[in-house]
């Protein structure tokens, strides 16, 4: 994947971000979680260290559900949409695309 600039966020608009660099550690994950949190069979993720991500939305940071002993997952209060990870161990930001 190529350095750049990386904009994204949420259905309705509320949360925002941009993430800087180059994206970490793609993958794809079908565990549980993974699973409940997307609604999908499978998610494909890519990770940014926690200061390469500025939330830029009129809501700030998304809110953080404490998914399992190293891991909380982000969706906006609003609309609700799954925003990705943080992983306590790492301090990466990780996004997610549904398949």
């Amino acid at each position: 994947m190529e350095t750049g600039t990386y904009l994204g966020g949420c259905l309705c608009g509320n949360i925002r971000f941009r993430a800087r660099g180059t994206p970490e550690n793609p993958h794809t994950c079908s565990c549980e979680n993974c699973r409940r949190h997307s609604g999908a069979p499978t998610l494909c993720w890519v990770e940014f260290p926690r200061e390469a991500i500025d939330w830029t939305g009129e809501g700030g940071m998304p809110t953080l559900y404490r998914s399992s002993d190293y891991s909380s997952r982000s969706f906006c209060p609003a609309c609700g949409s799954t925003l990705g990870a943080v992983d306590d161990r790492t301090g990466h930001c990780a996004g997610h695309r549904q398949l």
